[in-house]
């Protein structure tokens, strides 16, 4: 047989390699399947994409400019022009337990092996907005994050930690506000420029809705605090980034790749259009919109995933919003490997998984990333569980060449074609979010609730049968219960403690003085025009509690309650 040349132009060569597919599915194909079946019917992705058996010229027939380059618009290879060779992605391991105290010793553990941003988990009564003495935080303070009730605690937590040198993630929504108003209240105590400042507060709550179910108040107010601590920020805190819209807990609560990202952008659109509702120009606050993903174990689908969403976002941006600064158009996005994907049984196993889905996250052009610790499925990692997440993303940085290139596996016909079916998703779920009014509409309905319910389901059904093998739950399992591994273990008198600081803070502050605080948060939160961040952070000074604030506001704002979705 003769080889010959394939044409030059883009049609000519899908042309000829569709003729080649055709010819080769006749001959090699044919008979080699006599021989040799497939193990299985079909194959699809993570999220359910079908996926064939080989991707060719012909399965990539957009422009070239839908690809284009690193940090230009669309951004599909990357927000910047140089990534990684610029710049290595910040290593930010989550950490929180306990007491202020006590996970400020493990953030100076952190730094010391390494580490470049700080990440806090919070407890449930702190993320729900109640004070540790309150009787239904009875148990949880500070078992699965750590306990903030006042502006101390705060103080604590960075002690002896330089906040203009070092960026601090929040991962909290429903009170995010107020830990804002803390952590502004530190820097000014210390004397630092908030325009110095630089990490993010989680404040997606609108998420919660949908997915993690911790909220506070009904959604109209709940979108205010998310506005008005957008709008604080874009007028004094130029590096710091406001909300932080996350798709991980979507993916966590069931969803689907495909829909983690379109939920996720849409979203974002409910936000931004509120936003520009109250007058504020998309280019003032867009700069400083942040993302927050799954990286999950299909690996090539997570690498289209974040390609996808990245380029769909830009477009969104420009054509919807009209935003001009290319800052407000490229899509800067946190990744947290899998929680839901990690296994009690062989423990050890969840090593190499989060290493597979760390390696997804930087090919896909995280700009930050958390690497879960081996020990997840059992409780809150131990130090060395943590070191070796943390190595974990140190070896692919500095061993594996991988940050060598940018986009390394941009080109790649399967890769492409992912990318092209994950965008047009996203597209076709918005269409039916509009025909339901929109996301806030949606959510009153169960929209997202519904779709990511069914989606759990159809995940657990796949991992009983065996269709989806998971290494020592479904497919090679022990006969016997396997590794022993070193977990976390909380102080037992802990709580205790917390509780008699909170109290001893309330006995000691300046009475009128928080009263007076008080009394102004409250009318401006009863003046929707109002911005409630300064009051907040004045309340904070003043050592009012977590608890106290939400409590009063409450009176306010109202409180909601789910309709549930069977």
């Amino acid at each position: 047989m003769t080889e010959e040349k394939y044409p030059l132009s883009s049609d000519d060569l899908a042309a000829a390699a569709t003729a080649d597919v055709k010819e080769w599915e006749q001959d090699e194909l044919a008979a080699f399947l006599a021989r040799q079946p497939e193990s299985r019917e079909e194959y699809r992705t993570g999220s359910g994409l079908a996926v064939e058996r080989v991707y060719t010229p012909a399965h990539v027939d957009g422009d070239w400019r839908d690809i284009g380059l690193p940090g230009r618009y669309p951004f599909t290879r990357g927000p910047y022009p140089t990534m990684y060779r610029g710049r290595t992605w910040t290593m930010r391991q989550i950490a929180g337990f306990g007491q202020a105290e006590e996970t400020n010793k493990r953030f100076q553990y952190l730094i010391a092996q390494g580490q470049t941003g700080l990440s806090i988990d919070f407890d449930m009564p702190t993320l729900m907005g109640l004070d540790s003495d309150d009787p239904m935080s009875l148990g949880e303070v500070g078992r699965e994050g750590v306990a903030i009730d006042t502006l101390p605690d705060m103080e604590a937590l960075f002690d002896g930690i330089d906040l203009e040198r070092i960026s601090v993630s929040m991962t909290i929504n429903p009170s995010a506000w107020i830990l804002l108003a803390m952590y502004v209240a530190v820097a000014e105590q210390r004397g630092y420029d908030l325009n110095k400042l630089s990490g993010t507060i989680q404040n997606d709550i609108l998420k919660e809705y949908v997915a993690q179910k911790e909220w506070i108040f009904p959604v109209q107010p709940s979108m205010r605090i998310v506005r008005d601590t957008v709008g604080y920020c874009a007028e004094n805190m130029a590096r710091y980034n406001p909300v932080n819209i996350s798709g991980y807990h979507i993916s966590e609560a069931g969803a689907n790749a495909q829909q983690e990202i379109a939920f996720t952008m849409a979203i974002t659109k409910a936000y931004v259009e509120d936003v520009v509702t109250a007058g504020i120009d998309v280019d003032a606050f867009a700069p400083r919109l942040s993302f927050f993903f799954v990286s999950q174990a299909d690996l090539f689908e997570e690498v289209a995933k974040f390609r996808a969403v990245r380029r769909f976002y830009a477009r969104m941006m420009a054509e919807t919003f009209g935003a001009k600064n290319p800052a407000s158009m490229r899509l800067r996005f946190h990744a947290q490997t899998a929680a839901a994907t990690l296994t009690k049984p062989q423990p050890m196993n969840n090593i190499i998984r989060t290493a597979l889905q760390a390696l997804s996250a930087v090919l896909g052009g995280a700009q930050s990333l958390h690497t879960n610790g081996l020990d997840e499925a059992y409780t809150i990692p131990s130090e060395q569980a943590m070191k070796i997440a943390l190595r974990t993303q140190q070896i692919i940085a500095d061993e594996t060449g991988v940050t060598n290139v940018i986009d390394p596996l941009g080109g790649s016909y399967y890769l492409e074609d992912l990318t092209d079916r994950l965008e047009q998703g996203i597209w076709d779920y918005f269409a039916e979010i509009e025909r339901l009014g929109g996301v806030v509409a949606a959510i009153e309905q169960g929209y997202f609730q519904r779709e990511i319910s069914d989606s759990a389901y159809e995940y657990a059904r796949r991992k009983a049968s065996g269709d989806r093998p998971v290494i020592g739950v479904n497919k090679h399992v022990d006969a016997e219960s396997g590794e022993r591994i070193e977990t976390h273990q909380l102080d037992p008198e802990s709580e205790a403690r917390q509780i008699a600081r909170l109290q001893q803070v309330r006995r000691e502050r300046d009475p009128e003085r928080a009263e007076a605080a008080m009394k102004n948060l409250l009318a401006v939160a009863s003046d929707p025009g109002a911005n409630l961040m300064p009051a907040t952070i004045d309340a904070v000074k003043a050592h009012l509690s977590m608890g106290e604030i939400t409590g009063a506001l409450r009176e306010v704002f109202g409180t909601y309650t789910e309709t549930p979705v069977f």
